[in-house]
């Protein structure tokens, strides 16, 4: 059994149909019907409130339509890698281009064209996804944002909820001209990359977005050295006598202190503290 035949047995069990449905997962009919032909893959269970809210209306165990649709985009899944990746739309490419700052738009742009949804051109398009697809992810239970994002792309509340289980879905292989359009173009003023560490600043929408700038770095970094804790500093902290009162960033500053030849004991640090905590020391 999959997510339709379920939905559509638990349909006819209650005596109800698919207006219903739509009405209380606060969608089109016209989604619900996809859903039930499976012209359309279900959503995936971690982007969306939609399987709570037809649960309750189908009166189904909760987390039961969920699994099921794990299980079916999965399948879909293991059809879909098998297929050659598709290059982007013209227009998305054009989006992308024009979001960029100028003067680094010219150099992205001959990238672009010498090697055509190659890894350079995959790596921006899917963080400039990303970025918009978490804004959609937060407020998909926002009405507000909801009605807002559907009077600037001139759609009713439910189609804008529809637009955005559809968004959420997507992905740099399969966005399609309409998610430029509805999310990318409204929520992206700008974006910039460091050539050279590839580093991305995405300036966003301040109307949209709760966050005005994402930054993004992808530059090799050095592995963080293994800790390894000083006897004296573990006494220090089993004394509640000298370590009773101190913070958390002061225990972090302590526990960073390195030492090449002397071990330090437990009172060492509880003078440590106090010194740390003597504003003489500090301009």
């Amino acid at each position: 059994m999959d997510v339709s035949l379920l939905i559509r047995h638990r349909l006819n069990e209650l005596e109800l149909d698919q207006k219903d449905l739509a009405s209380a997962a606060q969608v089109t009919e016209s989604y619900i019907s996809q859903l039930l032909t499976r012209k359309k893959v279900p959503p995936a269970p971690g982007r969306t409130d939609i399987y709570d809210r037809m649960s309750e209306f189908l009166r189904l165990p909760a987390g039961e339509l969920s699994k099921l649709a794990d299980v079916q985009r999965q399948e879909d899944l293991k059809k879909r890698v098998t297929e050659p990746p598709r290059p982007l739309f013209k227009a998305t490419r054009e989006l992308v281009l024009r979001k960029c700052e100028p003067e680094r738009r010219r150099e992205v742009q001959r990238i672009f064209e010498k090697e055509p949804f190659g890894e350079f051109e995959r790596l921006i398009t899917q963080k400039l996804l990303d970025v918009a697809q978490g804004i959609a992810k937060e407020e998909l239970r926002s009405e507000e944002w909801l009605r807002l994002m559907a009077q600037l792309s001139g759609r009713s509340y439910e189609q804008m909820r529809v637009a955005v289980l559809d968004f959420l879905d997507t992905d740099v292989f399969n966005v399609s001209l309409e998610n430029c359009v509805s999310f990318l173009e409204p929520m992206i003023d700008s974006w910039d990359i460091d050539m050279k560490t590839f580093g991305m600043e995405v300036v966003l929408n301040r109307r949209l977005a709760p966050g005005r700038l994402k930054r993004f770095e992808f530059a090799e970094q050095e592995p963080h050295p293994t800790f390894t804790m000083e006897p004296g500093f573990e006494q220090f902290l089993r004394d509640k006598s000298l370590s009773g009162d101190a913070t958390e960033d002061e225990i972090e500053f302590l526990k960073m202190l390195k030492f090449k030849d002397r071990r330090p004991a437990a009172l060492y640090y509880y003078r440590e503290l106090q010194n740390l905590r003597d504003p003489l020391h500090f301009k």
